[in-house]
């Protein structure tokens, strides 16, 4: 399986990225990060539409799209493993992360998405939201293994 974490803004070093880092290593898929940047001396809208189109384009052809929006649904981690089990057992090569912008996801984005989840009400900050989808991606990879890292 091959994951793409696509994600408005670059990330500096710092403990965002360690994170992230330390959390895919421990993963036996193929996880890229591909970060969007685009000027901000445009308005939100047409700013948000082109992260849109962005975040869409680093998709592979025929890839599943999560869009992690605080908006989308909450899932338990048991939920969001067996998601990924089962998208793994149909042979679904290619799964897309999105991640936005301080100002949100479009709704073209939205609208292409397969899933929609949310990491809770709370706002979180756009590095730590990839540290998140790092460390479930891993705990999903966990439970799928009967590892016993997840003890719920």
């Amino acid at each position: 399986m091959h994951i793409v974490v696509a994600a408005v803004g670059k990330a500096k070093a710092g403990p965002e990225r360690a994170l992230f880092d330390s959390y895919i290593a421990r993963l036996p898929w193929r996880v890229d990060l591909k970060e969007i940047e685009l000027k901000k001396e445009m308005s939100v809208d047409v700013r948000r539409a082109r992260e849109g189109e962005a975040l869409l384009s680093a998709a592979p052809d025929g890839a599943r799209i999560v869009a992690l929006d605080e908006r989308g649904r909450s899932e338990a981690s048991d939920a969001f493993a067996k998601r990924l089990g089962r998208w793994r057992d149909d042979g679904v090569r290619d799964i897309t992360f999105l991640i936005g912008g301080a100002d949100g996801l479009d709704e073209s984005v939205r609208k292409r998405a397969d899933v929609i989840l949310s990491f809770g009400a709370l706002t979180w900050p756009h590095m730590l939201v990839r540290a998140l989808l790092a460390e479930q991606l891993y705990r999903a990879h966990t439970i799928l293994t009967g590892h016993p890292y997840h003890r719920a």
